[in-house]
């Protein structure tokens, strides 16, 4: 647990909260002066223990619950860059999920220039899999023309995935679908919902989502598919999520040509692992 960082974040946030807004009142008398709630008024409002709250801003609290640093997040209003910060503090993890159900719904507008400055095919997607800004490399995979408003539903339930997607039914739904279902047991959404119904009405992507395959994460994946204007090849993923949006991706598609996968790239690393053995002086 890392007690100093944990404990300026805090009490600066507590410090924050005045107790008026939650029906308390501040110490009038001699003794506690500070700005913000007491810490008997944190654990008082969290339904706590006495104590509770002082042992967690003190680093004597280890791997505190999950619903208590919820609390304590949404009390002291925290952002989600603040929720990951305490989780990793007090937990040494990132938090299951986002704080807010808001998060991963919209990005800061500069992304549409910077998805536009990349030179292989790129798209932004929100926690829901809608296309917040995509680039012209990416928008020429598609044979109609057309890119979808959400790549969920399109890669599960488009008859044109299934063409431009080599071997769709082995390399690529039965990797996506279980992406729907880890997505759908964070957050209640209802646009994956409803992708969700739609799966259940198809009987080939049903019988594919029974199936309860593992979730995999595509970074770093490579599969097969067929580019409208270079025919087949094979796209390398790149993926990443912006600072404070949970559950928004950048997709970067590395497109090689020709039926042969390309070879794995070597891993990046800025040393080798494992202890390193100190040189002479």
């Amino acid at each position: 647990m890392k007690q100093d960082p944990l404990r300026q974040l805090l009490t600066t946030r507590r410090s924050a909260i005045e107790p008026e807004t939650h029906g308390l009142t501040r110490p009038t008398g001699q003794g506690r002066r500070a700005a913000g709630l007491s810490q008997h008024q944190v654990d008082h409002l969290t339904d706590r223990a006495i104590n509770t709250y002082q042992r967690l801003e003190s680093g004597n609290y280890l791997n505190p619950p999950l619903d208590y640093l919820r609390d304590i997040a949404v009390l002291f209003d925290m952002n989600e860059h603040e929720w990951i910060a305490l989780h990793r503090y007090a937990r040494g993890e990132d938090p299951p999920g986002p704080l807010s159900q808001d998060s991963g719904y919209h990005v800061a507008g500069a992304w549409q220039h910077a998805v536009n400055s990349i030179g292989e095919m790129a798209y932004l997607t929100d926690a829901s899999w809608n296309v917040l800004a995509a680039n012209a490399e990416w928008a020429g995979l598609f044979p109609s023309g057309r890119t979808p408003d959400n790549t969920m539903r399109w890669m599960l339930l488009s008859a044109e995935a299934r063409h431009v997607l080599t071997d769709w039914k082995t390399a690529w739904a039965p990797l996506i679908l279980p992406q729907l279902r880890v997505a759908l047991a964070t957050r209640q959404d209802d646009t994956l919902r409803a992708i969700e119904r739609d799966v259940l009405a198809d009987p080939v992507t049903r019988s594919l989502y029974d199936e309860q395959g593992v979730y995999v994460h595509p970074n770093g994946d490579q599969r097969p598919i067929h580019h409208a204007v270079h025919g087949p090849g094979w796209v390398t993923m790149c993926s990443a999520q912006p600072e404070g949006s949970t559950g928004s991706r950048l997709m970067i598609l590395l497109y090689q040509p020709g039926a042969r996968r390309p070879r794995p790239q070597t891993p990046l690393r800025a040393c080798p692992p494992g202890p390193r053995t100190p040189t002479r002086p």
